[in-house]
């Protein structure tokens, strides 16, 4: 008997739920039906995935199991939903995943752009950190990706766009801010700072030295600007990402941090709808906004 997606399905259902009840109401299942599915799976395992009868308490191999599992059926749902949209988009579709702080930038343009150029197109723009941008391109689920770094793809061309410099981030009462004297890469380390994942971009020394010692690192932008607006954090960030901070934060360059990200434009070379993937990264590269920050 092969495992079918399905029966992935119903098996991460109850592990989540913790019970049959639930998963079957979820699932629009009779709960034999559903018990009947976790048999099959378990009798070709050949092991349980259960601790008991009570389905609440997954074993080891099916906390195993759960996770991969969860990985397979939210990835296979995400592709059911792309076919399904490429199927309906009669006008043609283009997708598009960047950088949360470029895509605030951007996509209102290139959204009122490409839907005034191509009316009846279907556009799915989507905002994530780089390595999630370079894996959408990879897996065939972006055509335009728009990224921090240079990162070789196959099938991938990647244009420079523009070069954005790093710079102290934090309240705008804090006294690296209003200091008369313009801070040093020393005095930010030394003020509470707070590593994200942009900072691995820089290679000036004496803060690659420094960063190995700091404790505390966020991934998430908001929660990271969350963090810096209490008065007690500080971090850096490119400047781009600055011009959308709120107005009780601040931005401020240092003088011993030379330090830029570039940010690349990555173009599918063999994208579905080739004259909307040539027409966006054209109109993007080429964007008033962009020319701008350069």
């Amino acid at each position: 008997m092969a495992i079918k997606i399905e029966m992935l399905r119903c098996f991460c259902t109850v592990a989540q739920t913790g019970n049959l009840t639930e998963a079957a109401d979820r699932l629009g299942r009779t709960q034999s039906a559903l018990s009947m599915t976790l048999k099959q799976l378990e009798g070709h395992l050949g092991k349980k995935l259960f601790e008991g009868e009570r389905k609440n308490l997954l074993s080891p191999l099916g906390e195993q199991v759960f996770e991969m599992s969860l990985k397979q059926v939210r990835q296979f749902d995400q592709t059911v939903q792309a076919i399904q949209a490429a199927a309906d988009a009669a006008h043609g579709q283009l997708r598009i995943a960047s950088v949360p702080s470029v895509a605030a930038l951007i996509f209102p343009a290139v959204l009122e752009h490409m839907t005034h150029r191509f009316p009846g197109l279907k556009v799915e723009l989507r905002d994530t950190d780089t390595q999630q941008v370079l894996d959408s391109l990879a897996d065939g689920k972006a055509d335009i990706g728009i990224a921090s770094g240079f990162h070789p793809l196959k099938g991938i061309k990647a244009v420079p766009l523009f070069a954005d410099q790093f710079g102290l981030v934090c309240s705008s009462d804090h006294p690296l801010i209003t200091s008369p004297e313009p801070p040093t890469v020393e005095d930010v380390i030394a003020a509470s700072f707070v590593r994200n994942a942009l900072c691995d971009l820089i290679q000036t020394p004496s803060f690659a030295a420094a960063i190995r010692k700091t404790e505390v690192t966020i991934h998430n932008t908001h929660s990271l600007i969350t963090m810096v607006r209490t008065g007690k954090w500080v971090t850096l960030l490119p400047q781009t990402v600055a011009r959308f901070i709120p107005e009780t934060t601040a931005f401020r360059t240092l003088p011993d941090l030379p330090d830029k990200r570039q940010v690349y434009l990555y173009i599918k070379e063999k994208p579905r709808f080739k004259d909307l993937t040539d027409e966006c990264s054209a109109f993007i590269a080429h964007s008033e906004l962009i020319r701008n920050t350069n």
